[in-house]
């Protein structure tokens, strides 16, 4: 029976293409340095894309829609193997979905002059036709452990639908119904397989580091129930973004997850800092719980954009940016430290997202926040596509996978 490795190393196209995450991550790091070049002077006027959408609502939408449905697609392409026991798509099937992914950009970007349908269903074929083959992969795999995942992945795709039709009726969709859900199913990813991934890393280097085994606490009734009340409060902020029971359920959400993350020892990884980033990441999931009920029983705290973006560039942001991190060193067989150039673009993104939320808190100087919090989004994202860019786009000479 032929084995992952083995089919990797009968691949004679490009190495980009042979696993999920090297199309999928490079494009990200890409897209999310070119999309925020072109947003920043689109916002100032001093630059017009001919996009049907509003400046905000294409940036946004690229943002969580095109940014992160790659990076989720890197991510299961190459987890959903391991996962199922079945062999990756590699080759010009991975090439083929890369390609959509790339069609959806350039669509959306140039739709102005296109029906909405068309804009719509160039845009969606991606996350469809991804969600149907990874469905294949966990049913034939009888992984349905995971079917939770496929579920949020077609809740994210829905909201992606409902954008467009929002933005077709004229409405303001960035701050629309199809964006919350999107937003939603994404921070539910993150809640959920970031509750897998955190506190097994962490465990895993603790006992590399110190050779006995140290209290990380794994997935108990308190973490379901923590998942619980953060899925009811993310259904009542896509339902009612300003009602007072949604801000109550939203502060209490955080809460539990503050705790939640206090239980994974993260004070204990500060030595190596590609650990300590899935904690800091994780982090911002209380935290934009806690800002947007904070905005939504007291306006004005931040302000409803600022307040988001805990969730669309802290949360979303960092854990994506972690993973990709850990992932490709991890798969291109590289020793999982974070050199110099990695951490600075930790502390970049970092710095991008308060910037980002000062903006909202003050919005007298959210002209130039938003351009310095741009700059430090172009430097991390970019650093990403320098720093990493030769182990997605070649193999080493041995072939070694």
């Amino acid at each position: 029976m032929t084995t992952t490795t083995e089919q990797m190393r009968a691949w004679t196209g490009p190495a980009i293409l042979t696993f999920g995450f090297r199309p999928f991550f490079f494009g990200a790091a890409v897209w999310a340095v070119l999309a925020m070049a072109l947003w920043v002077p689109m916002l100032s006027g001093h630059l017009i894309v001919p996009t049907a959408f509003d400046p905000v609502s294409w940036h946004a939408h690229e943002f969580l829609f095109g940014y992160l449905g790659a990076v989720v697609a890197g991510f299961l392409l190459t987890a959903v193997p391991n996962w199922t026991g079945r062999l990756p798509i590699v080759g010009w099937r991975l090439g083929m979905l890369a390609g959509l992914w790339l069609v959806g950009r350039v669509v959306v970007a140039v739709s102005a002059g296109l029906p909405d349908v068309l804009v719509a269903v160039a845009d969606l074929a991606f996350p469809v036709v991804f969600a149907a083959l990874i469905a294949r992969e966990i049913v034939a795999g009888k992984n349905w452990r995971n079917l939770i995942v496929l579920g949020m992945l077609g809740v994210f795709i829905i909201g992606n639908a409902l954008f467009h039709w929002e933005a077709a009726r004229g409405d303001y969709a960035a701050q629309g119904f199809g964006l919350r859900l999107g937003l939603g199913a994404g921070i539910m990813m993150i809640a959920v397989i970031g509750g897998r991934v955190v506190p097994s890393f962490t465990r895993n280097w603790l006992v590399k580091r110190r050779g006995k085994v140290l209290p990380v606490a794994p997935m108990q009734s308190f973490d379901k129930a923590a998942l619980v009340v953060l899925a009811l409060a993310l259904v009542l902020w896509v339902a009612w973004p300003l009602g007072a029971l949604t801000g109550v359920a939203l502060a209490l959400a955080g809460v539990l997850h503050i705790l939640r993350l206090a239980r994974w020892a993260g004070h204990r990884t500060f030595a190596e800092p590609l650990v300590t980033v899935l904690h800091a990441g994780y982090a911002f999931v209380p935290l934009g719980a806690l800002a947007l009920a904070a905005e939504i029983l007291a306006p004005g705290s931040f302000g409803m954009a600022g307040a988001q973006h805990f969730w669309m560039a802290g949360a979303v942001g960092l854990m994506t940016l972690a993973v990709m991190t850990r992932a490709t060193l991890g798969h291109t067989g590289q020793d999982l430290r974070a050199g110099v150039g990695t951490v600075t673009i930790y502390l970049a993104l970092i710095l991008s997202v308060f910037a980002r939320v000062a903006g909202g808190v003050w919005p007298e100087f959210s002209g130039p926040l938003n351009t310095v919090a741009g700059l430090f989004w172009t430097l991390a994202f970019g650093g990403f596509a320098v720093v990493y860019g030769a182990l997605l786009l070649r193999l080493p000479a041995t072939k070694r996978i």
